[in-house]
């Protein structure tokens, strides 16, 4: 029985390693092995993960999808003094997977700041360059902010405290890791069951304005409060349950600072215990505004409903008014929110509060209260445009996606330039106060903040609907957002010049530091072109060039619709594009999505052919004018010049038929060739011939060549003799079978006079100047000036503190703005 048994085993464990084998010979049985020959059109699905019943073969939903279900009763207290936060949690956890779980993870995002976390350990300081030259007595700078960051840390004990972890009342034992945590059941949870635990803790909010990061506290000791007052913005400010996926189990790489968050989704009851003066933004809707609010704010907050603009629920003179003074008093505000990935808010006395409705008619979610908080400082910029644009935001991305399902969208101003959490998102930009004491505002910073809104309302669609894994694929997020905002920034201003476009990725495209969009998010070495401008360029070219607007917005339509509530992967969102449009895409994602090449396609040459009606008369003729043509010999012209004669005109006497007739003089020879050669064709050949001499067309010969390596189509733009243009759009397919060089053959009826490739702009071609035939005088400008040493010293200082300054990896969304735009 025994000797069975082990045969048995051993035959499925060969069995295993067999079929393991033949995948793997599988994806490697398609090779090259001659020849220089690349195909770009390679399917990509032999790279892609296997279809099957979790996620199909057409990029949807399988029918045994499933994902983890997470609920959070949180009671939270914020300790204004201390800026401390404390909490309590009940955590229903319900695991729909086939699997038994033994252990829980948990994200401990605060615990980033600790010394012994990884982001802390690795992080790196100057270059090899700079140290160098230190050595010779050279000082090596340290940017103001670094210090002050260090400063912070040094001064504050950060992370989580964790004070009890129980289940029934009895202890859980848990393990932390870094910035995850383990807690080990009593008894392993089978598919289809839940299990309820508390969990206590607390932690000391840090100064955003000091060590950067996604949420904290800004303190504006001017006010004239005593000691001032601060704005808090808490988020990741909870221990969170870490995704469990068909595709990764327990998704707990440690958070790093840039790869952001993968959470699930649940329902969150939410008591937020914070001093009676505070006003509260919140993920989820109040449920006891007739506690917190006063009447007049409540008639106030029924008005906004259905109003033209935006109504103040808190004045500015309220506010401001509010701000002079603390209280000892406490007040409780209660949110809840229903099917949401994470909860975030916000905490002050200073904030101004207006509010709108936004009317979504047929929609199960008919009525979207927008509405913004903002301290004085926020003034008038914010009261034109903050909650009007987060309205635009919610128009333009349910047009190309789904309708908004929650009842609020909140758009809130503090020390965060820019970050996004269901129903809230944090915004950074302000007035800038004027020596008379007024506030006003540039233009930069209007286009900022109706930029910084756009883009963090339109994350509320993706990824806090559209659940995207932010830690492995920052592009699915941040890339598809930041397409959708330039579809929005268009609506905003038709003639506005900040929205993204293909040409502003071209330096980032040729440079050396780039990386695949496909690199994983805490891999790649300038985040804001990489998961931002790129994978949003890309978009574009390929809903304007490829596949065209209503192909494109059918697709990625269906896609956001398959996987509202859902987490797709990038094959998801790969396969739905292809399915939903009906072309095959495969070369696109591979050129943009899996490789580093770039566009830059060149036209080589242009070559004129002659159609040839093998009637001398009329060939000979064509033949003595290209003859003709040429330009004269220079030792003829001189020997003209110098009135040298040829010995033919010193013996004029002495001629044949060679010297009356040139060598393209048609004589009966050439006329008998002509018949013996038309007895040889077929009827159909010969009124080939004749129709082509008669229709009289040009006919030319384009030669390409793919210098930058990533194929595309080829957008020509054609210009004649008279005047007139004509465009071709040859599709990228043309590079199939030869994809560093390809000919094309055009038919014209008139005389062609030049040739542009892409003269739009619209593919990121990098080099335009080998896109003319004939080529063009590049143009460009000399500027004269006179620069002082000490001046161009200073300012290269002043660049290196900004750089210094937009470095902070905790604080991406800040920076990408900068960097990705």
């Amino acid at each position: 029985m025994k000797i069975i048994s082990f045969n048995f085993l051993w035959l499925i464990v060969f069995n295993f390693f067999i079929l393991l084998a033949s995948h793997v010979s599988y994806a490697n049985a398609i090779k090259q092995s001659k020849g220089d020959y690349e195909d770009k059109f390679r399917q990509l699905d032999e790279d892609l993960p296997t279809a099957n019943v979790y996620r199909n073969a057409a990029g949807e939903p399988g029918h045994q999808y499933w994902q983890q279900q997470v609920d959070y009763k949180i009671k939270a207290q914020l300790d204004e003094d201390k800026r401390s936060l404390s909490a309590q949690l009940q955590i229903t956890y319900q695991n729909n997977s086939p699997d038994t779980l033994k252990y829980l993870w948990l994200q401990l995002d605060q615990n980033i700041y600790n010394n012994d976390s990884i982001s802390s350990r690795t992080q790196t300081f100057s270059t090899s360059k700079e140290l160098r030259e230190s050595t010779n007595g050279k000082p090596v700078k340290i940017g103001l902010q670094t210090l002050r960051k260090q400063q912070f840390l040094a001064d504050t004990e950060v992370g989580y405290q964790i004070a009890s972890i129980t289940y029934k009342g009895k202890p859980l034992h848990y393990t932390v890791v870094g910035t995850n945590m383990r807690i080990d059941l009593f008894k392993p949870l089978k598919a289809g069951q839940n299990i309820s635990f508390n969990l206590d803790y607390q932690y000391n909010i840090t100064d955003q304005k000091s060590v950067g990061g996604r949420a904290g506290y800004e303190h504006f000791s001017e006010d004239k409060r005593d000691g001032g007052n601060d704005i808090f913005q808490l988020a990741q400010w909870f221990p969170r349950l870490h995704a469990y996926t068909d595709y990764e189990a327990w998704t707990n790489k440690a958070f790093l600072g840039t790869g952001e968050f993968t959470v699930e989704f649940g329902d969150y009851d939410v008591e937020i215990d914070v001093p009676a003066d505070h006003i509260v933004a919140s993920t989820g809707a109040l449920i006891n505004a007739d506690k917190v609010l006063t009447k007049q704010q409540q008639q106030r907050f029924s008005e906004a409903k259905n109003s033209q603009h935006p109504v103040f629920i808190v004045t500015a003179d309220e506010a401001l008014e509010n701000e002079k003074t603390g209280t000892e008093k406490r007040q409780i505000w209660h949110f809840k929110a229903n099917n949401v990935r994470d909860f975030a808010w916000s905490s002050s006395r200073k904030f101004i509060w207006d509010a709108k409705g936004y009317h979504q008619e047929g929609s199960q979610q008919p009525l979207v209260m927008a509405m913004s908080f903002y301290p004085k400082e926020g003034g008038e910029l914010w009261e034109k445009y903050s909650t009007e644009t987060i309205i635009h935001t919610m128009k333009v991305y349910s047009k190309y996606s789904f309708d908004y399902p929650y009842p609020v969208a909140q758009s809130v101003n503090g020390p965060v330039g820019g970050m996004e959490y269901p129903m809230i998102t944090f915004n950074g930009p302000r007035t800038e106060l004027q020596e008379d004491g007024s506030r006003t505002y540039t233009l930069s910073e209007k286009r900022f903040l109706i930029g910084v809104v756009i883009h963090e309302i339109g994350h509320i669609y993706f990824p806090m609907i559209v659940n995207s894994d932010e830690r492995q694929w920052s592009w699915m997020d941040e890339g598809l957002n930041s397409f959708l905002e330039t579809l929005a920034e268009r609506e905003w201003d038709a003639e506005s010049s900040w929205a993204s476009e293909p040409r502003d990725i071209v330096e980032y495209m040729k440079s050396t530091i780039q990386v695949p969009i496909m690199t994983q998010s805490d891999s790649i070495l300038k985040f804001g072109p990489n998961a931002y401008t790129k994978p949003a360029a890309a978009l574009n070219i390929l809903r304007e060039v490829v596949l065209g607007r209503e192909l494109f917005d059918f697709a990625f339509k269906e896609y956001a619709t398959r996987w509202k509530y859902k987490r797709p992967t990038p094959s998801d969102f790969f396969r739905t594009m292809e399915e939903a449009s009906g072309v095959d895409l495969d070369w696109f994602w591979r050129g943009w999505f899996y490789s580093t090449d770039h566009v830059d396609i060149s036209v080589d040459r242009i070559y004129k052919l002659s159609i040839t009606s093998q009637d001398p008369d009329i060939d000979f003729k064509h033949e003595r004018q290209r003859e003709s043509d040429k330009p004269e010999s220079m030792s003829m012209t001189r020997n003209k010049q110098e009135s040298i004669k040829s010995w033919r005109e010193l013996n004029p006497d002495i001629v044949d038929f060679y010297d009356e007739n040139d060598e393209f003089t048609v004589t009966n020879k050439e006329r008998n060739e002509r018949a013996e050669i038309l007895q040889d064709l077929k009827p159909w050949e010969r009124d080939v011939i004749a129709r082509a001499v008669a229709e009289n067309k040009h006919y030319y010969v384009l030669e390409f060549s793919n210098v930058g390596g990533l194929v595309m189509p080829i957008l020509l733009h054609m210009t004649f003799e008279d005047g007139s243009v004509e465009k071709l759009n040859i599709p990228a397919e043309i590079w199939r079978r030869s994809p560093q060089h390809v000919n094309r053959l055009v038919v014209t009826d008139k005389l062609l006079k030049e040739v542009v490739i892409d003269p739009s702009w619209q593919t990121a071609d990098v080099d335009i100047e080998n896109n003319y035939y004939p080529r063009r005088i590049i143009p460009s400008r000399i500027e004269a000036y006179k620069e002082e040493k000490s001046q161009l010293k200073i300012k290269r200082d002043i660049m290196q503190d900004i750089k210094t300054e937009l470095n902070k990896p905790e604080d991406e969304d800040t920076m990408l703005k900068v960097e990705g735009k």
